[in-house]
């Protein structure tokens, strides 16, 4: 790819919904982007199979979404580039060049919506049985536990609705949280105890996952009462929050306890001028689609506008030195 290929106005770090979305109004806004995504368009969606609480779909796969929103941002312009980043670094005139496995990029501004990975647990036995019966996604991997006891552990909404997924595939599923009360939306906790499938252990934590040449049983313990217990299921699946990809930037980004960016909430803009972020990266109440687009229209809009404030401050730059 020759060098006039290699700079754009706006870059675009990952391609999940908020990334999407980033690329279709940096397009409708006539300005030259770029997105990467090293897994292909979608980001989390590529993990949800059916997505009921975006406006206007009654439901949709989360494929799908991906799909449709990948269209709409190359119809309007966008290029996206399948790659890793492995880093941005800001040049004294603010230019961000953006380092890949297949050479640098630059832009005056760049929106990260990079997501996150699964938070582990961090317990014996849970890298040693990753891929034998250890599993961060349900949509992924559900298929391969048929008519089998299953273990989820966690309270949040990812947990509670992949607990009821995996229920198209196993015998039976074990919601294991550490309080009583979950985190999850009322409505996906009260489908899953509605399911005939779904039995819940509260006030527990795994802590550690044993087994043969596969998952075979989980040591736990009662954290109300100290009580140990041995628990025999054939895998489990863990979603317990993830880890915001935050670490891109060479320069210091201002964050917050858990490491996702604090943003100006009229801008989304990093405390790095030039440097926006967008989706799970950001600090905020709750991460769902909605919000995640709803971040990238306002990023977008706000990078659009920073651009060409910082275009028109070195054309008046050069026009002084001269």
């Amino acid at each position: 790819m020759d060098a006039e290929h290699r700079d754009y106005d706006i870059a675009i770090i990952g391609g999940g919904p908020a990334g999407l979305t980033a690329a279709l109004y940096a397009g409708r806004n006539m300005d030259r982007a770029v997105l990467f995504e090293a897994k292909g368009p979608g980001g989390q969606l590529l993990n949800t199979e059916l997505i009921e609480d975006y406006p206007g779909f009654k439901s949709i796969l989360g494929i799908d979404l991906a799909e449709v929103m990948a269209e709409q941002a190359v119809r309007f312009g966008a290029t996206l580039v399948s790659s890793e980043v492995n880093g941005i670094r800001v040049e004294a005139d603010g230019t961000k060049c953006i380092d890949t496995p297949n050479g640098e990029y630059r832009a005056p501004a760049v929106i990260v919506t990079a997501g996150g990975n699964p938070r582990k647990l961090g317990i014996p036995g849970e890298e040693e049985y990753a891929g034998r019966g250890v599993s961060y996604c349900a949509v992924c991997d559900g298929a391969f536990f048929r008519d089998v006891h299953l273990a989820v552990v966690g309270g949040g909404d990812a947990a509670v609705e992949e607990a009821i997924f995996l229920t198209r595939y196993a015998s039976r599923v074990t919601l294991i949280h550490r309080r009583q009360e979950f985190r999850s939306q009322p409505i996906l906790l009260d489908e899953a105890r509605k399911n005939p499938k779904i039995d819940f252990l509260l006030d527990t934590v795994v802590e550690a996952i044993e087994g043969d040449d596969k998952v075979r049983n989980l040591a736990l313990r009662n954290v109300v009462t100290g009580a140990r217990s041995t628990f025999d299921v054939e895998g489990i699946f863990i979603f317990v929050g993830f880890i915001p990809n935050t670490r891109l930037v060479d320069s210091h980004v201002d964050h917050d306890k858990a490491g996702y960016y604090l943003t100006d909430p009229m801008t989304m803009m990093t405390s790095v001028p030039g440097i926006f972020a967008a989706g799970d990266v950001r600090s905020q109440l709750t991460r769902q689609i909605t919000t995640a687009v709803g971040d990238a229209t306002t990023a977008t809009i706000a990078a659009s506008k920073w651009v060409e404030e910082w275009r028109r401050g070195r054309e008046e730059a050069r026009a002084e030195a001269v």
